[in-house]
């Protein structure tokens, strides 16, 4: 049994095949999750999982590049931004609009079950060297 990091056997595999630049994205329990794409589904109840508890837990397991959020997090769901201007990776800002295209090209989607407007994040994978 694995005993540290993301014990999740379905997103521990998909961070496990990830490679350089390749994209997933972290969303709230409303963003349409494309057609082809695969998703996991953690939402338990509205609200949980907590959008932030997932995206800072997959941090811990997983090297970021870059990530991109939608411009629209800043005035309408300013705590949410304020903890992701707190990771240590650069922030493409797009329109929620461009993310919801973008995240087409995402490995997976994970979905949380955070009800608050435009809590998704895509996360580019980095290099650990």
């Amino acid at each position: 049994m694995k005993k540290h990091g993301m014990i999740n056997r379905d997103i521990a595999a998909v961070l496990a095949k990830m490679g350089h630049t390749d994209q997933l994205t972290i969303a709230d329990c409303g963003l349409p999750i494309p057609e082809g794409v695969p998703s996991i589904d953690l939402s338990y109840t509205i609200g949980k999982p907590e959008f932030t508890e997932i995206l800072l837990e997959l941090l811990k397991d997983f090297q970021a590049e870059k990530v991109y959020i939608a411009s629209e997090i800043k005035e309408e769901n300013p705590t949410v931004y304020s903890e992701i201007t707190q990771l240590e990776c650069p922030i493409d800002e797009l329109t929620h609009d461009q993310l919801k295209e973008l995240s087409r090209q995402s490995k997976v989607i994970i979905r949380t079950g955070e009800a608050t407007p435009y809590a998704n994040i895509i996360v580019q994978s980095g290099v650990i060297f």
